[in-house]
């Protein structure tokens, strides 16, 4: 009778545990704390973001150096690497998308997908590159124990954190991986400058 009371216990004890860690791990909604963290980001008004990123697109790759300026609604990419695309400008505001300086046009984005090797997802990404998902679309979403974004799942990409840094003031992504279909896009972040 004892031994299966202690039976009874460890198995009760083992399933507790099990179920604690699926939700920690496998966290979808947004409740308190979380959801408010994610409004501020997906409102922050102004940030930079240094660092390098590495595509492979099929059987093409390419590097480069990242710099990425966020004023509002106005997003800027600079790309820059002796290898792959060379130097590129990408800006995207509420007139339009334009590569290089020239006017907003709708065929930049046909330009950019080929210059690049894939569909840039630009408008999600000034939100992935935080470490929330992009307002407006559904996504689904896993979170780590210390309350961030590890896994994201948006508009057909995959995105997975795997690192994080202290900078101005909070926790933001340090290592991210994209991939979708057969593109595979690595971030690493170097220096962050974020303000409200």
């Amino acid at each position: 009778m004892q031994r299966s009371l202690a039976m009874f216990r460890s198995l009760t004890a083992a399933c507790c545990l099990v179920a604690m860690s699926a939700c920690v791990s496998t966290r979808t909604q947004l409740p308190g704390e979380w959801t408010t963290r994610v409004q501020e980001l997906q409102h922050a008004g102004t940030w930079t973001l240094e660092g390098r990123a590495a595509v492979a697109a099929g059987s093409q790759g390419w590097q480069a150096s990242l710099d990425w300026r966020q004023r509002a609604a106005s997003s800027e990419l600079h790309l820059s690497g002796p290898l792959g695309i060379g130097a590129q400008v990408i800006s995207q505001t509420p007139s339009g998308l334009s590569i290089n300086g020239a006017a907003p046009s709708a065929d930049a984005l046909a330009q950019l997908q080929d210059r690049l090797g894939f569909a840039l997802p630009l408008g999600d990404l000034r939100y992935w590159l935080l470490g929330v998902p992009a307002p407006n679309d559904t996504f689904d979403l896993t979170r780590n124990e210390q309350d961030r974004a590890q896994h994201l799942v948006q508009d057909g990409w995959s995105i997975d954190y795997d690192r994080y840094v202290a900078a101005s003031g909070d926790v933001l992504p340090a290592h991210i991986v994209l991939t979708r279909d057969n593109v595979r896009v690595r971030i690493v972040v170097d220096h962050w400058d974020i303000r409200p």
